[in-house]
């Protein structure tokens, strides 16, 4: 009985030379685009909040306000974090969305962002901060925040089924 051995040597060399890898790839793919749209929604609404506490015109609809600048913010920082990592890394993008913390993550922003954005527009709803002229860009901040919660939804949806193998 004879019995054929193949033996393979694989060599492998480094250099000092570090380098960031960017994965433009992930960006093609309908997750990083949904992460992109979140994080420039996001730095949007942002934006707005933060040109009127900084110019001190703020109408200062109160702890409405102060909620959704507060949850904007939260979730850009994270989605931001999300890319990233995803951009930087040829295999975080495929790693991390078959954890259950793309579900979480998302499925907590898209409810905080509803509750925040919903809270802002019945806030703003009220006849006495119609005169004021931040009000339509408070508005605008409040829709864009319902379009971004929209978009968690799917992108949490979406890491429930990679989540579950499906």
């Amino acid at each position: 009985m004879s019995h054929s051995v193949t033996i393979t040597r694989t060599t492998t060399s480094t250099t000092n030379t570090s380098y960031i890898v960017l994965n433009t790839g992930y960006l093609k793919t309908f997750s990083g685009l949904l992460k992109l749209f979140e994080l420039l929604i996001g730095g949007a609404m942002v934006g707005i909040f933060g040109y009127y506490q900084k110019h001190g015109t703020s109408m200062f609809v109160g702890a409405a306000e102060l909620f959704a600048f507060l949850m904007s913010v939260t979730f850009m920082i994270g989605t931001f974090c999300l890319l990233l990592s995803c951009l930087t890394s040829l295999s975080t993008g495929g790693i991390i969305a078959k954890t259950i913390y793309e579900l979480i993550y998302h499925s907590v922003a898209a409810i905080l962002l509803l509750a925040a954005s919903i809270n802002l527009v019945i806030e703003l709803s009220d006849r006495r901060y119609k005169g004021y002229k931040q009000y339509d860009a408070y508005m605008a901040a409040g829709i864009m925040g319902l379009i971004n919660t929209v978009l968690y939804f799917i992108s949490a949806f979406l890491a429930h089924r990679s989540y579950r193998g499906i």
